[in-house]
């Protein structure tokens, strides 16, 4: 992997376009896009449906090789990394929040982390500690052995926040985490997310359509036809 002194911490998109096949031309998802997040600090991306907001995500999360542009994450430069190497960094570096919490139904809270930590090479009893400690930072404690459907949404989305912070990634992405939830549990999961990004110095991209819930954040960025505006503080 290629490492950079100039980006060794948070998440750093350089000039990112991304373009998908549209009949016989293509489809410009990001245009030029350029986004760097310090570590320890959220972001969050807002802009109507269709604008180029998953994409944004997806290219952060090296699930989707850009057309041109660089993704640097905590000092390591994407580019030209082989499928096995950027598993390898998803699994390592990497924390994705999706908008489902897409729990195991068959699985227990602690049984949710604990997998992940299976993937990571952890022995199980480590696996069972961590899993503990994070139900623990996420204030589900108490919930360890309830399965999903003995759990509230919002429980359901902390064990998926718990579940992506894991394996201690640099980066974190979360994607419409609240869309499924009341305003009220809504603006808890995001006071946490952003509790955790603080204390756990990720670098933090929130991609969400409720502008109401921005006045935690420490920067807001607006995408509009692909194209990104430069972040800009939040506004209380």
């Amino acid at each position: 992997m290629t490492t950079t002194t100039a980006t060794s911490t948070g998440l750093h998109l350089a000039d990112i376009t991304l373009t998908y096949p549209d009949g016989a031309g293509r489809l410009t998802a990001l245009d030029h896009v350029s986004l760097s997040v310090p570590a320890g600090t959220i972001t969050a991306v807002v802009g109507p449906s269709g604008s180029g907001k998953s994409s944004l995500l997806a290219v952060a999360a090296t699930l989707i090789t850009p057309d041109s542009g660089l993704v640097n994450i905590a000092g390591t430069d994407t580019h030209g990394l082989g499928r096995d190497e950027l598993t390898a960094l998803r699994r390592t570096t990497i924390g994705i929040v999706f908008q489902q919490p897409n729990l195991l139904p068959s699985l227990t809270a602690a049984e949710q982390l604990q997998v992940m930590a299976h993937l990571d090479g952890r022995s199980p009893a480590k696996a069972r500690v961590r899993a503990l400690d994070m139900l623990d930072a996420v204030g589900l404690a108490d919930q360890a052995e309830r399965r999903p459907h003995q759990l509230s949404g919002g429980q359901r989305q902390r064990v998926n926040i718990a579940r992506a912070l894991m394996n201690d990634p640099v980066v974190l992405l979360v994607d419409e985490p609240t869309s499924a939830l009341d305003h009220e549990r809504g603006a808890a999961v995001l006071d946490l997310i952003t509790t955790l990004t603080h204390r756990k110095a990720t670098a933090t991209v929130l991609v969400t359509h409720d502008r109401s819930l921005l006045t935690t954040v420490d920067a807001v960025a607006e995408v509009h036809d692909g194209r990104l505006t430069a972040p800009a503080p939040a506004r209380a």
